[in-house]
């Protein structure tokens, strides 16, 4: 359903990416925010999956500006490396990647016959650990209606005001985010959805990690995720 595509990011060049169509007009578009393992199978799929519910979706690959073409494995050396780039990227440079993409979903959208009038917003951003830290702060700092899910590097950023619709989804047994650090999601965001997930940990939606993946909590939540797309970008 996917293809590989490349977007033009000031100050970090050409980045690669994932881009998955909808077979119909798109819905609207969506940033797929990867984890620390890269752009791999998983992330591709779950773009592609969202292409499947109509939406046009584009996961950039975040970390080419300091490794092109990285798809990490699950394993001790995968998380070594992962945080490895997460620290040599920096939040700053990850940002603007994925501002370049929303900008490339726009075109993109503005080229079809669905691209949509008046104000109303057409791309969002949903991202997964790492990404969903990402996502979030797609929202405080570009106005982008987010999802993210199992966010553990949110809790520095919590003051920053959202700028529009905000979804997080936790699992109630993740090592990773306590009770006390959901709860002051919660605090700092009433307007935000945040949901826990009892029977889930981290990583519950990675489908292809029988260690993290939590059908249930899986399907719910996305049900959910989708849900915020269809009232945000319309």
């Amino acid at each position: 359903m996917g293809e590989q595509v490349e977007i033009e990011v000031p100050g970090s060049g050409r980045v690669g990416g994932w881009v998955a169509r909808p077979e119909g007009p798109p819905r609207g578009a969506l940033v797929v925010i990867q984890e620390i393992f890269g752009v791999n199978a998983h992330m591709r799929s779950v773009a592609d999956g969202y292409a499947g519910d109509g939406y046009l979706a584009l996961a950039p690959a975040l970390f080419d500006p300091v490794e092109r073409g990285v798809e990490l494995d699950y394993d001790e050396e995968g998380f070594r490396r992962g945080r490895e780039l997460v620290g040599e990227l920096g939040t700053g440079r990850a940002l603007a990647i994925v501002d370049a993409a929303a900008g490339w979903l726009r075109g993109a959208l503005a080229s079809t016959n669905e691209a949509g009038s008046g104000n109303a917003p057409r791309v969002g951003a949903v991202g997964f650990c790492w990404g969903g830290t990402i996502a979030y702060l797609a929202n405080t700092r570009f106005g982008l209606p987010a999802v993210s899910y199992y966010g553990a590097r949110t809790v520095p950023y919590l003051d920053e005001t959202l700028r529009a619709p905000m979804m997080f989804h936790f699992g109630g047994k993740d090592g990773s985010i306590d009770a006390d650090a959901i709860a002051r999601h919660r605090e700092k965001h009433p307007d935000a959805a945040t949901y826990v997930y009892p029977d889930a940990g981290h990583a519950f939606n990675r489908d292809v990690d029988p260690n993290a993946y939590e059908p249930a909590s899986a399907r719910l939540a996305h049900e959910r995720t989708l849900q915020l797309f269809h009232d945000a970008l319309r």
